[in-house]
């Protein structure tokens, strides 16, 4: 089942980054358009890798029914390296698989502060990536297709590896 969602989401957020890329290259399309294209593609793949997190923490049978342990999880999952760095050292909690402890033992005032800081985190650093992709999709002759596909799959493969740091090996079975 992960390796499922895996695969689906990389392709899915590859896809539609090679596709708004293209539009560029299509004739009669606007600079203008392409940018604004663009731009609702980063905001869906934003909400494609929010789903993709959450998805694999039900699978890891991780419960997140608050809303901090929710916004935990997705933003340290789409930072990768960083977020997982930020999370152990605010929680003070060591461990390779800080998905399961995030959620079992972490009390939500320290979530709250891991959410600040990851929230600041996020803003910089996923917002400077997806700027410069909008702007690398907007390139015409099917350039900004190559760079549009290959930026996503590279950010949905960041992910993934974050998320199997995050949680560990599947498990045996699924609740």
């Amino acid at each position: 089942m992960i390796r499922n969602l895996e695969r689906m989401y990389v392709s899915a957020l590859a896809g539609t980054g090679a596709a708004v890329g293209g539009a560029a290259a299509a004739p009669g399309v606007g600079t203008g358009i392409a940018l604004a294209l663009s731009a609702g593609e980063a905001l869906s793949s934003l909400e494609l890798s929010a789903l993709f997190a959450l998805s694999i923490a039900e699978v890891h049978g991780v419960p997140i029914d608050e809303i901090e342990r929710r916004r935990t999880i997705v933003m340290g999952i789409m930072l990768g390296g960083s977020g997982s760095a930020t999370i152990t050292k605010v929680a003070e909690r060591t461990g390779q698989h800080w998905g399961r402890q995030v959620v079992a033992k972490v009390p939500a005032e320290t979530l709250r502060q891991i959410n600040k800081i990851l929230g600041r985190h996020f803003i910089t650093k996923y917002g400077t990536k997806q700027g410069i992709i909008v702007l690398g999709r907007a390139a015409p002759f099917g350039i900004g297709a190559v760079i549009g596909g290959g930026a996503n799959a590279a950010l949905a493969a960041m992910a993934v590896r974050a998320s199997r740091r995050a949680f560990g090996p599947p498990p045996t079975s699924w609740p």
